[in-house]
């Protein structure tokens, strides 16, 4: 049996569900709001972390979205998602170490500085603290407690927007050999990037890459796979949407400005 704890928006578990889309594996789903249900003692004796996805097969605990990437594509039948050639698995591990090293805890920040910001600022300070000290991870509650206070003018955001724009000349440069990030086809390494620039379209930032035609190219690809359907926008409801269509201010005259100063610096 396979169960996935996951979130529907959570970038880490459309990570997993593409894998498992993409090797057309079915699995048992546990939803969770992640709005405390995280926290929860019983699911933080699968996940320590208190993060989702969490997958559990034949009794079995595994965390880590991208651990849990190459279990699915190591345990079930299918399309093999990782290369065969030395050269092009490298380049699969160095996106994903750049993905959950730098990128992910960078689009962390730029949700919270603008999608998220101002229905937790809108909560009573004691409240919002209390949810902040449940974290088994404080470094991360930390930078929420940052941009939730300043927004885009936290300086988190400025290494935020450095990470993502590292993400996204690392797909321009691939597309100059090929259609994928690792090889001639398809493998873990676009599952692993595509729920991050999914994840800044809907922060209404995809300027970020309007001058970087390989990008646009791929990103067009991943989301005409039916993978993407399946694991991406299957999950997202109509309220999922509308929050993020309609948080103001709009970001990208700010994240313009700051992408500005970065290339000027360089």
């Amino acid at each position: 049996m396979l169960t996935l704890y996951h979130g529907r928006t959570s970038v880490c578990s459309v990570k997993a569900r593409l894998a498992l889309a993409e090797k057309g594996v079915a699995f048992e789903s546990k939803l969770m709001t992640l709005r405390g249900d995280q926290y929860d003692p019983a699911y933080m004796k699968l996940n320590p972390n208190a993060v989702v996805p969490t997958l559990v097969h034949d009794g079995h605990v595994v965390i880590e979205s991208t651990v849990i990437m190459h279990y699915v594509n190591d345990v079930f039948p299918g399309t093999q998602l990782m290369p065969t050639d030395p050269i092009a698995r490298a380049k699969v591990h160095m996106t994903a170490k750049l993905m959950d090293e730098y990128v992910h805890n960078c689009c962390t920040v730029l949700t919270f500085a603008t999608a998220n910001r101002e229905n937790l600022r809108q909560l009573p300070p004691e409240q919002f603290e209390a949810d902040l000290a449940k974290s088994p991870n404080q470094s991360r509650s930390e930078a929420k407690r940052q941009v939730v206070a300043l927004g885009l003018d936290a300086p988190l955001v400025v290494d935020a927007l450095h990470a993502h724009g590292k993400l996204l000349d690392r797909i321009e440069n691939a597309m100059q050999h090929g259609n994928f990030i690792a090889g001639d086809s398809y493998s873990l390494a676009d599952a692993a990037a595509t729920p991050y620039l999914f994840r800044l379209e809907k922060l209404r930032v995809q300027q970020l890459w309007e001058n970087r035609p390989g990008v646009t190219a791929w990103y067009a690809r991943m989301k005409a796979r039916p993978s993407f359907k399946t694991a991406v926008e299957g999950w997202l409801t109509p309220a999922d949407h509308d929050r993020y269509a309609r948080f103001q201010p709009d970001p990208w005259p700010r994240v313009s400005q700051i992408v500005q100063a970065l290339v000027t610096a360089n």
